[in-house]
């Protein structure tokens, strides 16, 4: 294939030039570019904030970890299954990334990627770890399929365009990887992964919600339904001081019960009062700079929560 001199590349000949890489490149060298493209499909930042969750619920029934293969099979099942369904919701909102100004350069809403390719990729990872998932355990098995089944189905194909309460159906998503994380550690589930199920759902407004009031222009651009569209940034930032609240009581809770030390315990309570310190700032002195912040922090605590429960 001859390109004219000068011109620049575009979508289509990057796309050619990595499915027939050899004209120079090494395999490795095209491996790497797939790889690189292949990567922000995955939302590793959200990928891993959720594998820390389901590592925690883990931890948090099985500490010391003394099985190190069980510890890997959960993290490599949990893994292909959130990034698989990940890849699977970029696929079908390909159409919406591409009319928004946050989104429009991601490899499949610019053409970098085709769908087919996508979608197969998305599938490959989802089956591997579920069905990872399911020859450790399976009720484990059954708990990450149910964590993708939300995701994929109920919350991006059936809701999402639909109604703004679709955020209650990804919250629901997002808080298996803990709940199934715990149950592999127990082999059953118990009141502390229902407790630690419940803190994901409620902490997912907090993060989603403001979000959503920081880039409402993106959002109604893609005719996509939220909140602050529906009904306002008062009644928004009330539904997430509420979501916050109950965020820091369910996980207080689950660190009590699961026996968590004294002093893991207060800086635990010092994550938590910065959350809904923010959370309320929000409803009583809004700005954009509290909402970004608390977004921010949102994301923050979390982790450093999860991170609280397995040590």
């Amino acid at each position: 294939m001859t390109r004219q001199r000068g011109a620049r590349a575009g979508a289509p000949e990057q796309a050619a030039r990595l499915k027939y890489p050899y004209n120079g490149e090494s395999m490795v060298e095209a491996f790497l570019a797939k790889l690189r493209l292949y990567w922000p499909l995955t939302k590793s930042l959200q990928t891993g904030l959720l594998l820390a969750t389901g590592l925690a619920g883990y931890m948090s029934a099985r500490c010391p970890v003394t099985h190190w293969y069980d510890f890997a099979g959960l993290s490599i099942s949990l893994y292909l299954a959130i990034a698989g369904s990940t890849i699977l919701n970029m696929w079908y909102d390909r159409d919406l990334d591409s009319v928004m100004n946050r989104t429009h350069h991601r490899p499949l809403a610019d053409g970098r990627v085709s769908p087919g390719e996508a979608l197969r990729l998305g599938l490959l990872l989802s089956i591997l770890g579920v069905g990872l998932a399911a020859a450790m355990s399976p009720l484990f098995g059954l708990i990450v399929f149910a964590g993708l089944f939300f995701d994929v189905v109920i919350y991006t194909l059936w809701l999402k365009r639909r109604t703004c309460w679709s955020i209650v159906w990804g919250g629901i998503s997002g808080g298996m990887p803990i709940l199934a994380g715990r149950a592999l550690g127990l082999g059953h589930v118990d009141g502390i992964g229902v407790l630690l199920f419940l803190a994901v759902l409620f902490w997912i407004p907090t993060h989603i919600l403001t979000f959503s009031m920081r880039y409402l222009e993106d959002y109604q651009a893609a005719r996509i339904p939220t909140f602050p569209s529906t009904y306002g940034f008062e009644v928004t930032r009330v539904t997430i001081a509420l979501s916050s609240l109950l965020a820091a009581l369910s996980i207080g809770s689950a660190g009590i019960l699961i026996g968590v030390e004294w002093g893991f315990l207060r800086l635990l309570a010092v994550l938590t009062a910065g959350l809904v310190l923010l959370a309320v700032a929000s409803v009583y002195r809004p700005s954009e700079r509290i909402n970004f912040g608390l977004f921010k922090y949102a994301s923050l605590y979390m982790l450093s929560a999860m991170l609280v429960l397995s040590i």
